[in-house]
């Protein structure tokens, strides 16, 4: 369960990066979170690494077809 804290750190320090008004805390913090993210996301459980990547997946699928101008009968 310790990936768990790690993810919710990164995520925490992602969230406080984005508050932050100054330049080099945003960007400490940033990487900071981004680091935890990582280092959460690879001591997971295969299970759970498989399903964050799969939604990951659908969820930049979905966004480039949105901006995909042409008809879906079109499409090649």
């Amino acid at each position: 369960m310790a990936f768990l804290v790690w993810l919710a750190i990164g995520l925490g320090m992602i969230w406080l990066s984005r508050k932050t008004k100054e330049d080099i805390p945003v960007i400490a913090t940033a990487v900071s979170g981004a680091i935890s993210l990582i280092w959460g996301f690879a001591i997971a459980p295969l299970p759970f690494q498989m399903a964050i990547e799969i939604v990951g997946i659908l969820a930049i699928f979905v966004s480039c077809m949105g901006y995909c101008d042409c008809p879906p009968s079109k499409l090649p």
